[in-house]
């Protein structure tokens, strides 16, 4: 196999990994009410409401569409998800969708062997620089998938909802 057919197969299967782990977490809040969005999860106050912010704000938005695309819009809107304003249910549902889809058009442009094509100033991310579109999108997978198995242990807590249990 040819290096760019390793490196096509690389990159089916990491995307469609993080689609699944996209699903996961759209079927996790499937079906809560607004109450239960509200529902605090954690000593630290989160609820799946601000996670989901927190996917679409600082992991799709931020890694995605500013960091690795560059897109100068998602950069000017950049913000907090954790203390972005509360969104209800179907409409933050839908921003996660769109946010989602707006993530894979910039996947899609990438070339995941190049350096990012924006890296924020010290002050609004002091951590160390990733270097490649690779090491991004591994970034959000991972942030995807953990994010969902948090989502997974506030749902359980609440109404015993499990997904994908074997066994």
């Amino acid at each position: 196999m040819t290096d760019s057919a390793q490196e096509s197969v690389a990159r089916s299967l990491a995307l469609r990994d993080l689609v699944r782990h996209r699903d996961h977490v759209l079927r996790t809040i499937d079906g809560l009410g607004e109450s239960e969005l509200d529902h605090v999860a954690a000593p630290s106050g989160w609820t799946p409401r601000s996670m989901l912010s927190h996917l679409i704000h600082d992991v799709e938005s931020f890694w995605l569409r500013a960091v690795l695309g560059g897109d100068g819009t998602a950069i000017d809107q950049l913000r907090d998800g954790w203390r972005a304003p509360p969104l209800p249910g179907p409409a933050l549902r839908e921003a996660y969708r769109r946010e989602t889809a707006l993530g894979d058009a910039a996947l899609a442009r990438a070339d995941l062997n190049a350096p990012p094509l924006w890296w924020p100033p010290v002050e609004v991310f002091d951590a160390p620089r990733l270097l490649t579109g690779w090491e991004i999108l591994l970034r959000v997978i991972d942030e995807t998938a953990v994010h969902a198995g948090h989502l997974d242990m506030a749902r359980e807590a609440m109404d015993g909802h499990q997904d994908l249990v074997v066994g």
